[in-house]
């Protein structure tokens, strides 16, 4: 079975690392050969370099640089793949062409987010009802999202994000980051995510600043893309700044998150997130906002709690709660591990994606 793997970037993010793991158990695989194609050299997982697969970098020229349709064709004419599996709403535009002239299997992968509402502005939602008729398969990482998008149910399946825990097998220890990073307070509560439209970190701020005029003995991260940039500084008060650090992105997320005593995650809309995967595979505690593919994750006052959107009072008051209830903090982490553990391991995964993979190569060769 060949797989042509198909992706705007490898930058730091949910998908990104979704196949990046995938493609790290893949090459394991006697039966299964593969490629990536990506949109961008702007590359996070720098992994993927020791896998000893081919990848293949097709830049764009300008936003509608329609040469991609035909090097694409190319690749695929080349390559010979079974299945193309794209990742996003454009490289599902670009796959369609190829695939239909070359009778190439279509994995469309491009529901990542709970956000469907259709409008001018929400390119991805467009984009599928192009690319959702053309496709031979949907994939969604949560239930949530195939019915936002109203992807086809004969022709869609839901596979939750997996957690290598391997990853955590080397990381820092909790006093060499607390070390690192100079912290002297007794508490530490973080929030990984990039600082963009779908992530509510002024209510996460916000809540910050609420504690902080009542105690001083908590320090908050906020880990990302961009969540170092100026326009989030100004977010912050100048006298809580030294409470409030701003990392920006980081490659030792796993062992900042290990430091942390509690972990939140302030959304908009989210899809299944990696970053709840970490928090509750390193046995934290977990707030996040209520909706979207974070209810299929995170089960309310057994691995944390749910809070309602933009309420940063809420927010406060739950981090109190936790912070004033170190054997609660204990308890809802280890639910949260075996959670993660028995429903949402990185083998679990693979196994879905292999199984899809047969199902729709087995349908090639019947026709």
């Amino acid at each position: 079975m060949k797989i042509l793997f198909f992706i705007d970037s490898l930058r730091s993010g949910g998908k990104e690392r979704r196949l990046t793991e995938l493609m790290k158990v893949l090459v394991q695989q006697e039966n299964i050969e593969f490629e990536v194609v990506v949109m961008s050299e702007d590359l996070h997982y720098k992994e993927i370099l020791d896998l000893g697969i081919s990848i293949h970098y097709l830049i764009r020229k300008t936003k509608k640089d329609i040469s991609v349709f035909t090097k694409f064709y190319n690749l695929c004419k080349s390559y010979k793949p079974d299945i193309v599996h794209c990742w996003d709403s454009m490289t599902a535009i670009y796959s369609i062409p190829a695939c239909k002239i070359l009778h190439i299997k279509l994995i469309n992968g491009q529901i990542t987010d709970t956000l469907g509402e259709l409008s001018i502005s929400n390119k991805p939602r467009l984009r599928s009802l192009i690319t959702f008729p053309l496709s031979d398969l949907i994939i969604g990482n949560s239930e949530k999202g195939l019915e936002i998008y109203n992807a086809p149910v004969n022709k869609s399946v839901c596979i939750h994000n997996g957690f290598n825990f391997l990853r955590v097998s080397t990381i820092f220890s909790k006093e060499t980051i607390r070390n690192q990073l100079k912290i002297n307070t007794k508490y530490l509560i973080g929030m990984v995510a990039s600082f963009s439209e779908n992530k509510d970190y002024e209510t996460y701020f916000k809540a910050a600043q609420l504690l902080l005029a009542k105690r001083t003995d908590i320090t908050f991260l906020a880990i990302g893309d961009k969540t170092d940039s100026e326009f989030c500084n100004s977010l912050i008060s100048d006298n809580l700044k030294v409470n409030i650090r701003l990392l920006g992105q980081r490659s030792d997320v796993e062992s900042l998150v290990n430091a942390m005593d509690i972990c939140v995650l302030s959304t908009f809309t989210e899809g299944i997130s990696n970053s709840i995967l970490e928090y509750m595979a390193l046995g934290k505690p977990v707030i996040a906002t209520i909706g979207g593919g974070t209810n299929e994750i995170v089960q309310d006052q057994l691995s944390g709690f749910l809070i309602s959107q933009s309420s940063p009072t809420e927010l406060a008051e739950k981090t109190e709660i936790l912070l004033n209830d170190p054997q609660m903090r204990i308890t809802m982490g280890k639910y949260g591990c075996d959670r993660i553990r028995d429903n949402f391991s990185i083998d679990a995964m693979v196994s879905q994606y292999i199984a899809e993979y047969q199902k729709i190569t087995l349908k090639t060769k019947k026709h």
